[in-house]
């Protein structure tokens, strides 16, 4: 029906573009079949091809040749490549409300023009990132381990100098997850997605800013944050990981497990391990004095506790506390079902849900690392100046030669096979 309506008008009315015509949204067929998910129109629309000569001109895809299960295409890329403002790619990568957008981007000619836009420039900036990122974890590192006095030597205005590199890296990776999670507005439901480094990065800033802040009031609780920001700093590094395919789609496991499984175990766990300390604590504050005053900490402290019990958690526990408390066996109960709620339930449980999430995420875990990477590509060309984009951008101008006359668009060329299996029966 779509095809025959432009057929139709194209027959009426040769020069009328009909799918460039917006609604009041100002998007276009294409952009409204992408922005609704749509991705059984929105793959015709990218593939759709006439033979006819009065009709070519309608195209979006043009054969160039074909031999035998080889062919290559021409695919028109107006309104799809991310060099115009509101682009299919733009809306597709981050529109977090469209829940099979990944599936879409696997849509040819939008795969092999990412992967075409990964191998001619984002590639390197990525690899260049890395290694700049890498090199701030390393001074940040020999920073917080040699803690020195600012003395007048030259390893006195060398570590001051790492101190300024460190407070602007972090300043600059406060400000640009502001500005990401503020344009990307992600979701609970798509925070593996859109949000998850934004918020890390977002995280990792804020720590080492109440780091600075300690440290200029010369308090020594700077420490802590300090100590906390190198940790997540390090843990950070895994966002280069989406760089490496195998590597990428590791990561991606890991954090779908932390963003459902972990987090679900978590909060069970919480819930068992504060209730059973304040069972314990609620009956230790009210046993028999033993006679004796010991400075050690014990079981009256819910603090001490509760790190006893998470030590049962992990199979370190003592049961020698019990013997200085009367009605041992109310202990005993209650360390029981601590033990087999936890211990035996919970992390089996977690055990089997994380290999559950593992098996059915095989085939989805590919589609979020490369619309995580498309993600990146799109990120670092806007930040490239209008020159570079231009150098850097994908296809050619190309004279199709249709009914228009001088039809001239900016087309993507790839090839592809079709290979066909004939079974003989006798």
């Amino acid at each position: 029906m779509y095809d025959r309506i432009l057929r139709t008008t194209a027959s009426l009315q040769s020069k009328v573009k009909l799918e460039d015509i917006e609604n009041h949204n100002r998007l276009t067929p294409l952009k409204m079949a992408a922005k609704t998910g749509k991705i059984g129109l929105f793959s015709h629309i990218l593939k759709r091809e006439f033979h006819e000569p009065h009709t070519k001109h309608l195209s979006r895809k043009f054969t160039e040749w074909v031999y035998g299960p080889v062919q290559s295409s021409l695919y028109d890329l107006n309104s799809v490549d991310s060099l115009e403002k509101k682009s299919v790619l733009e809306i597709l990568v981050y529109g977090n409300s469209i829940p099979n957008r990944h599936e879409m981007l696997e849509t040819e000619p939008l795969n092999h023009l990412l992967d075409e836009k990964w191998k001619r420039f984002a590639g390197g900036i990525f690899f260049f990132n890395f290694l700049v990122y890498l090199l701030y974890l390393l001074i940040f590192t020999i920073v917080a381990y040699n803690k020195k006095d600012n003395n007048h030597t030259p390893l006195g205005y060398l570590y001051v100098a790492g101190q300024l590199l460190i407070a602007l890296a972090n300043l600059f990776f406060f400000v640009t997850a502001i500005i990401e999670m503020k344009r990307k507005r992600p979701k609970l439901e798509t925070l593996l997605i859109d949000g998850y480094y934004d918020i890390l990065f977002f995280c990792q800033a804020l720590l080492f800013l109440a780091a600075a802040m300690l440290y200029v009031g010369k308090r020594q609780e700077y420490l802590g944050f300090l100590v906390l920001c190198l940790a997540l700093s390090w843990v950070n590094l895994l966002y280069y990981s989406r760089g490496d395919k195998h590597m990428g789609i590791y990561s991606v496991m890991i954090q779908k497990m932390i963003l459902s499984d972990i987090l679900r175990f978590l909060f069970v766990y919480v819930v068992f391990l504060f209730g059973f300390s304040a069972g314990r604590f609620g009956y230790t504050t009210h046993s028999v004095e033993d006679g004796y005053t010991c400075v050690k900490p014990t079981f009256r402290n819910i603090s001490y506790t509760t790190l006893e019990l998470f030590k049962f958690t992990i199979g370190m526990g003592d049961m020698e506390f019990t013997e200085h408390y009367q009605y041992k066996e109310v202990f005993y109960v209650l360390l029981i079902g601590y033990i087999i709620l936890t211990y035996i339930l919970l992390l089996n449980m977690l055990i089997a849900l994380m290999n559950r999430t593992v098996e059915k995420l095989t085939l989805e875990t590919t589609s979020i690392w490369k619309l995580q990477r498309a993600m990146t590509i799109l990120d670092m060309e806007k930040r490239l100046p209008y020159c570079l984009k231009k150098r850097f951008r994908c296809g050619m101008d190309k004279n199709l030669g249709t009914a228009l006359g001088d039809d001239r668009r900016r087309c993507f060329r790839f090839g592809t096979t079709h290979i066909t299996y004939t079974v003989r029966l006798h």
